[in-house]
Formats: structure tokens, sequence, C-alpha cells
């Protein structure tokens, strides 16, 4: 009797073991596949370029700046496309409040970069931006 409930123990320790193993490799596997980065064509097919804007800045300097906006996939890229004017006019808003020395370095530009990205997020309904880069910008 006791071999027996030894036994069939054994069995099933050995059978929740195997079966947490699989769990385990399955949602490592799958999670692989999530964090996957995309491919330098997946993230041009699924970006907006902002063509070249000039505006005032709040110091009396102008500013010429363009970026390329890029989304998590086609359809938010259609949608940003059609919401450009938005867009715009948020780059717009928020260079009219920056002085030409808050836009100097690394930091300035990162901070802009990161409010417009935040700003396009809350308009967007599907999908979202995942980054905006800076493609050309010269202060006078």
């Amino acid at each position: 009797m006791k071999n027996k409930l030894l036994t069939i123990t054994l069995i099933l320790l050995v059978t929740i073991t195997l079966v947490g193993v699989l769990a385990l490799v399955v949602l490592l596997k799958f999670n692989e596949d999530e964090t996957k980065e995309p491919t330098i064509d997946e993230v041009i097919e699924a970006s907006v370029d902002v063509p070249e804007l000039t505006t005032n800045l709040l110091s009396g300097d102008y500013i010429k700046i363009s970026f390329k906006v890029q989304t998590d996939g086609k359809k938010t890229k259609e949608e940003l496309e059609k919401r450009d004017f938005q867009v715009k006019n948020i780059i717009i808003e928020e260079l009219s409040e920056l002085k030409s020395d808050e836009l100097q370095g690394k930091e300035g530009k990162q901070q802009l970069e990161t409010t417009i990205k935040d700003k396009a997020n809350s308009l967007m309904q599907e999908g979202k931006v995942e980054r905006v880069y800076i493609t050309s910008y010269i202060i006078q």
C-alpha cells in the first residue's frame, strides 16, 4: 500500500514538473518574439516625415526644423498622416514656448522629441507613436 502511494506521488511530481518546464519554454519562446526589435525596413515603412517647418522661438530667434515620426504600424502611420496638421500645430506651439538656449545640446533636443511624441500620442485613436527623430535643425 505504501509503495503504491509512493509510486503515484512520484509519478504526479514528475508530471507536474514536466508540465511546468513545458509551460516555461512556451512562455519564453513567445516572449522572445514580442521583444524583437523591428528591422530598419519596418521602421521606415511605419514612419511619417514632417517636412521642414520655420517658426519663431520665444527668444526672438527662428528655427528651421524637420522630423521623422516612427509609429507602431501601418494603420497608425495612416492615421498620423491624416493628422499631419495637428502634429505641425503641436510642434509650432512647443517651439514657440522655447528659447534657443533650451534647444542647445543633446538634452534639449531629446526633451523636445519626447514632448512631441507624448502630445502626438494623446491625439492618436489607434496605435501609438514610438519615437520622434529630428532630421534637420537650424537656429538663426
